[in-house]
């Protein structure tokens, strides 16, 4: 269901901007009336945004959370009027980053990309994790949705997960794979490829996407598990070789990229990544940040690229997008704990 605020009457037309394309990413440009037009209040009693905007991304550049970032700080920039900053801050699975936006003030200057890392698998996976998932965010809307793909440096011997789970047992130190760290979705992904071939997998936890990348281009590490958006480009340039994608079919983005279940291995994972604040933000920000993010996914050039990316637009506005969250803890826990991972 797509946000649209408290007036559902209001024609979406009335607020979809003219659409504008930069290199890299789509960003979206509003008619000068509807700029000039005051904002919410602030938590402070002014006018909503008074200063730039810091959105944080709970992983190193180069991994599909920073992908999301670029792609929602210009068009939130645009709508809103304000610079828009993205700041990387990794660490402990997204939840360095993610617990300094849980602490932050509540007036609508700091936000995170929320992800499937930091608020679905995390809350399990971390003893002693500093923040809750639900009570600690005002959670403004689900993003985008994407499946999983495991990579391989072009020169890994192994062409299919069959091969891969047979080099793996007859390898006594078995096979490193990468992901961008602990408690990611593509971390348990490896963790249950594992489990479901019995192969001896090692993980090897990055600090993001971007860097593990550049490994498995490298040859430092022979394959990696990453998210569809973020190894989109170096697939179709060459740079690594995908084994299997880890959603239900075949994705139209790489259709020539069999499923983990089209070669024996009953696995289905994605990733998710949405729009999130410290717990308090002002109903009237929440607001107009909800609709912003719902007009951008809305544009057809921001579509386009998240399809090209292999992405899916998430289209859940703050109470839906808080529901998916809770559902996310609740879903992840069992799969954690059957996994055996578990971080101090």
């Amino acid at each position: 269901m797509r946000y649209a605020g408290p007036d559902p009457g209001r024609p979406m037309s009335s607020i979809l901007p003219r659409r504008a394309v930069l290199a890299g990413g789509a960003t979206l440009a509003l008619p000068a009336a509807v700029r000039a037009q005051g904002g919410p209040q602030g938590a402070g009693g002014g006018s909503w945004p008074t200063q730039p905007i810091r959105l944080v991304v709970p992983f190193a550049p180069g991994g599909t959370t920073d992908i999301v970032a670029r792609l929602l700080s210009q068009g939130l920039q645009e709508r809103l009027g304000q610079t828009v900053i993205v700041e990387n801050r990794p660490g402990a699975g997204a939840t360095v980053g993610s617990l300094a936006v849980a602490q932050a003030a509540p007036d609508g200057h700091t936000l995170v990309v929320s992800n499937i890392a930091s608020h679905g698998i995390a809350p399990t996976l971390y003893r002693g994790l500093r923040y809750d998932a639900v009570r600690d965010f005002t959670h403004v809307a689900l993003v985008v949705e994407n499946p999983s793909v495991f990579v391989a440096n072009p020169r890994f011997p192994a062409q299919t997960l069959p091969e891969v789970a047979r080099l793996a047992r007859e390898d006594a130190r078995g096979i490193d794979i990468a992901s961008s760290g602990s408690g990611s979705s593509n971390h348990l992904l490896i963790v249950q490829f594992g489990q479901a071939t019995g192969a001896r997998v090692n993980h090897v936890p990055y600090r993001g996407a971007g860097p593990a990348m550049t490994d498995v281009i490298a040859g430092v590490v022979p394959m990696m598990s990453d998210s569809l958006p973020s190894a989109a480009g170096h697939l179709r340039g060459g740079a690594v070789r995908a084994v299997a994608i880890s959603a239900a079919t075949r994705h139209p983005a790489f259709p020539a990229v069999p499923t983990f279940r089209e070669q024996g291995v009953d696995l289905v994972s994605g990733s998710w990544f949405g729009l999130s604040g410290p717990a308090g933000l002002p109903p009237a920000v929440t607001d107009r940040l909800a609709r912003a993010v719902a007009a951008l996914l809305a544009d057809p050039a921001a579509r386009a690229r998240l399809a090209e990316l292999g992405g899916t637009p998430g289209n859940l506005g703050p109470q839906d997008y808080a529901a998916f969250v809770a559902a996310e803890v609740a879903r992840w826990a069992p799969v954690v704990q059957a996994s055996g991972a578990q971080v101090d």
